[in-house]
């Protein structure tokens, strides 16, 4: 049985669900919905064993520190996001656009070496196990437009406010939830 460590915080878009497993975050969710969760990684690893934390993978303290200005902080945290070669690429592409960059979806294809792949580039840009530490918000439309974002458009426009990156709609949206802790 796989343990997996959990744990719930608080942040300026809301609360966060993570879960990790050997030193790495596997999952990050938006909300408080932790049976989904737990669905999650029971289909990808078999039966689990929870177990709440209050650091799992140190990965707590450092989005405290990214949702506290350092922005550097998420690049520290080591990710397992599992998923399919070709979603891999795609994830691993995701990590190494820069902080206060966005990029297209049709530019993330030609890096990723798959320039006709765009709508699969988009797939699997969806599905992200772990939103914010992959930052699949950092991907906009090719006319710069805030597309589709599973955190809801209204989190991906703070986070790239929060970076510091250009967005259609400005960057004086930054309020969502504030943090209490």
């Amino acid at each position: 049985m796989t343990t997996i460590e959990t744990a719930r915080i608080e942040s300026p878009i809301g609360p966060l669900l993570l879960a990790a497993r050997q030193g790495a975050l596997v999952a990050l969710h938006f909300g408080d919905a932790p049976d989904t969760l737990r669905w999650d990684l029971e289909r990808r690893y078999g039966p689990c064993v929870f177990d709440e934390r209050p650091d799992p993978a140190g990965a707590v303290a450092r989005l405290r520190a990214y949702f506290g200005g350092d922005l550097a902080a998420i690049d520290a945290i080591a990710a397992e996001p599992g998923g399919t070669p070709f979603q891999r690429k795609v994830w691993d592409a995701l990590r190494r656009i820069p902080v206060g960059t966005t990029v297209s979806y049709s530019e993330l294809a030609r890096r990723v070496d798959a320039p006709g792949a765009v709508r699969a580039v988009g797939t699997a840009n969806g599905r992200n196990p772990i939103a914010v530490v992959i930052p699949c918000h950092r991907v906009i439309g090719a006319d710069g437009s805030l597309t589709g974002y599973g955190g809801g458009l209204d989190r991906k426009e703070w986070l790239l406010a929060h970076e510091h990156a250009a967005t259609p709609r400005g960057q004086a949206r930054l309020p969502i939830r504030q943090s209490s802790s």
